[in-house]
């Protein structure tokens, strides 16, 4: 049996499929680290993190820190008598924390290192068309997800797969690799090897903004479509439409398919009865799912019952 006394550090639904994992392993989670309860939506109720819910569900003491330099938190840290911290989708960690355990402090990390370090590597795997991703486990360091790498599973990325579903299926793969790497160290049979060792390709996968999110329509079809899908649903590709009375409005498209038919060599909205499409350079991109801004999210075919496409066009950026 492993003995580790392990904390936990993260804060997101991602963090919890590998929290889950972890315990499910039978393994002994002494702490969880997350982030402090803010104030979120209409109401501005205190929000708990997903992590923080698990550790309340599960009776696993939890620590809050507004500052992980804060002398207080790093004593009740040290109380804990950790012999590994595990961090999945947390904040950078000082020098001070992540040095604290006797066997090291190991990162969780959606990409198949030294590729696409940085906050959005799901996203931007998918936006770049890659075939394939995986996940990574390596020793944090004083730099941002450069660490000598412990492990790494890859897995596939299907045509059409979006970022939402390739989260989903990537929870299970990271959990299993997490659980695998607490083992292996326990059993002291882990050779770390640095990231150099183990390929040239090191694109970088920085955080989404406005910026490089909005839709280029003057681009190829595929990269329209896995811009689309690489950002479906969070934070969603977008693009501006102006209407029959001459208002602006952002579109969020979540779903595309290419289709066959060649494109008119203008950028231009047409539909059929239930489908709307964009003429691009090359070929037509079917919109099936998209929010106006101002109304929910919805199918082509739900606001085709109300609007024509033939009162809307796509304005350039």
């Amino acid at each position: 049996m492993n003995s580790l006394r392990i904390v936990f550090m993260g804060t997101p639904h991602f963090s919890v499929g590998i929290l889950e994992a972890i315990k499910s392993a039978g393994m002994n989670l002494v702490g969880i680290v997350t982030v402090a309860d803010k104030p979120a939506g209409r109401g501005q109720m205190m929000h708990e993190s997903p992590v923080k819910q698990f550790a309340l569900e599960n009776q696993i003491p939890v620590l809050q820190p507004l500052k992980l330099k804060d002398p207080g938190f790093l004593i009740e840290l040290e109380a804990l008598k950790a012999d590994v911290f595990v961090v999945v989708a947390f904040r950078m960690l000082p020098t001070e924390v992540w040095k604290m355990p006797k066997h090291g402090t190991f990162n969780l990390h959606a990409s198949l290192l030294p590729d696409y370090r940085g906050a959005a590597p799901i996203n931007w795997s998918i936006i770049n068309g890659d075939k394939k991703t995986g996940v990574s486990t390596f020793f944090i360091d004083e730099a941002i997800d450069t660490g000598n790498v412990i492990g790494q599973i890859e897995m596939p990325i299907s045509e059409n797969e979006s970022a939402g579903e390739l989260h989903d299926h990537m929870i299970h793969i990271g959990g299993d690799l997490a659980v695998e790497t607490l083992n292996r160290i326990a059993n002291k049979e882990v050779n770390p090897i640095p990231q150099s060792e183990l390929g040239t390709s090191m694109r970088p996968a920085p955080k989404l903004f406005k910026e490089n999110t909005q839709i280029d329509w003057n681009a190829k079809p595929e990269t329209i479509h896995n811009l689309i899908r690489g950002l479906n649903p969070y934070p969603a590709a977008w693009t501006t439409w102006k209407n029959a009375k001459g208002e602006l409005k952002n579109v969020k498209v979540f779903k595309t398919i290419i289709t066959d038919q060649k494109g008119s060599g203008s950028i231009n909205l047409s539909s059929s009865k239930t489908q709307l499409f964009v003429d691009t350079n090359e070929k037509q991109l079917e919109i099936v799912e998209f929010q106006v801004e101002g109304k929910k999210k919805m199918t082509a075919k739900e606001w085709l019952v109300g609007n024509n496409s033939s009162d809307w066009n796509i304005i350039l950026n």
